[in-house]
């Protein structure tokens, strides 16, 4: 005896009706199944398309978040700037949470509440904290590159702020259109050129021949002098201002040395 009982004539009909009904149970997989899975895990990228003001976008996201933003157009091109970008494959089935789709949705339209998890991979902290920084302005409002590289702790990166911005691969959904340059003049964008992003802040609210007006005037911040602040002509309280008690500043020293101090919500000072 080997110590192993044999099976008796029950136990070998109760297994062959065991594995009888676990193959009956055998099922094939859905179609795609392993694409979607990638997806999910984030070793591919699904695709969704957004109505926005600039036109029909796509939009490549993944099971940690979004991935890539860009103009609707030929497929074989934009999954070759999805593939150089990512290094991922693109599912075309692969269906995007509801979530996702409310979140990015509500964010296209200006609610900075809505949270849309971004998949960074790759990417440099700094890139990231410039993109992240972004996300901060309020919809129709613009800040210089300046600001971004204070607020992150960079002052003297200015000129890296405006490269990592153009190489944003989020646009919109970080709204790196709400970045101008020092001089106030409206700059590039990632997403289509100068034309496009003068487009999605006209859309959003912004008077972009009053800031050019005063960008070439040379004034930077304007001030009230009832409440002797100063803030960026943007910031929705300078847009209060009336046009009797408005005072333009070229610099944040000039309104210093005028007994002005810098508005706490736009926070002019840092970028100084």
């Amino acid at each position: 005896m080997n110590g192993h009982p044999h099976p008796t004539g029950a136990t070998s009909v109760a297994l062959e009706t065991v594995e009888s009904a676990l193959h009956d149970l055998r099922a094939k997989a859905p179609p795609r199944l392993a694409d979607r899975a990638l997806v999910e895990v984030g070793l591919a990228d699904g695709l969704e398309r957004f109505d926005s003001p600039i036109g029909r976008l796509v939009v490549a996201w993944n099971g940690r978040g979004v991935a890539m933003v860009d103009l609707d157009g030929d497929g074989t091109a934009i999954a070759e700037r999805h593939r150089r970008l990512t290094g991922r494959p693109l599912v075309d089935d692969a269906r995007m949470p509801a979530r996702l789709r409310r979140a990015i949705e509500r964010r296209l339209a200006g609610d900075r509440r809505a949270t849309v998890p971004l998949d960074l991979r790759g990417r440099a902290p700094f890139e990231a904290a410039v993109w992240r920084k972004a996300l901060d302005i309020p919809r129709g409002e613009v800040r210089p590159y300046g600001w971004i590289a204070a607020e992150i702790g960079r002052p003297r990166a200015v000129r890296a702020v405006g490269s990592a911005l153009g190489r944003n691969p989020v646009p919109l959904v970080v709204p790196c259109h709400r970045v101008v340059r020092t001089d106030g003049s409206i700059g590039q964008y990632s997403l289509g050129g100068p034309t496009m992003k003068r487009r999605v802040l006209s859309a959003e609210g912004l008077d972009l021949e009053g800031l050019e007006r005063l960008a070439a005037s040379g004034t930077r911040y304007l001030g009230s002098d009832t409440t002797r602040i100063y803030c960026h002509p943007t910031c929705h309280h300078a847009r209060r201002i009336s046009d009797a008690h408005r005072m333009t500043f070229r610099n944040a020293d000039a309104a210093r040395r005028a007994g002005y101090r810098a508005c706490r919500v736009c926070r002019p000072a840092v970028a100084a």
